[in-house]
């Protein structure tokens, strides 16, 4: 499959990246910074150039989303508004300008988290991000047949633990190579509106 991949710099893309690559797919790299591709999916009209450039593929993949992290008193409007831009609103338009690019019985796989099914303090922005992310999929998953989209809701990885793992007491890791499996299933199975979680 030609599948495009939006942050595969970071750590779960990746990871996503190695394992599609290692499975025989064509991979379109797209990041901010970095990859085959430049842009930033917040912004519709870098959307527009990013379909423009990528052409035609069978799957797109989602590894991407910034959302902030604080204690509840002290997030601001804004940061609710940074949190739906920067991983719903960015993700749920990839689809909406994607669907016409991607093949008629292709994929889009986005990303989640555990904060929307297993909250934590500091995660509320996060939770609610989430959260309309997988409502989104399962919904989308109802008109968009006979295109699949599948959201993938990781716990914090495991080698993320030095960096993360305090905010995550008692949580058990997934390893990123489980991460990457779980969008192996969404792009080369058949669920469609199911959130997966590695």
């Amino acid at each position: 499959m030609r599948i495009l991949i939006i942050g595969a710099s970071g750590k779960a893309g990746a990871a996503v990246h190695h394992t599609l690559t290692e499975r025989g797919h064509e991979l379109i790299s797209v990041g901010r910074t970095s990859g085959d591709i430049r842009c930033d999916i917040t912004d519709p009209d870098n959307l527009e150039q990013l379909w423009q450039r990528a052409g035609e593929v069978d799957a797109v993949v989602s590894a991407a989303g910034d959302v902030p992290y604080r204690p509840l008193a002290d997030l601001e409007p804004g940061d609710y508004l940074s949190a739906f831009h920067g991983k719903v609103l960015s993700q749920i338009n990839l689809v909406r300008t994607g669907s016409e690019h991607v093949n008629p019985r292709g994929s889009f796989t986005l990303i989640s988290g555990i904060p929307a099914r297993e909250p934590i303090v500091t995660g509320a922005a996060a939770a609610m991000a989430g959260g309309a992310v997988e409502a989104f999929v399962r919904a989308a998953a109802l008109e968009i047949a006979p295109q699949r989209i599948n959201a993938v809701s990781p716990s914090v990885f495991t080698e993320s633990l030095d960096d993360y793992g305090d905010f995550f007491p008692g949580f058990v890791p997934v390893d990123l190579s489980e991460v990457a499996r779980a969008y192996v299933k969404s792009v080369e199975g058949a669920a469609s509106g199911q959130v997966l979680v590695p």
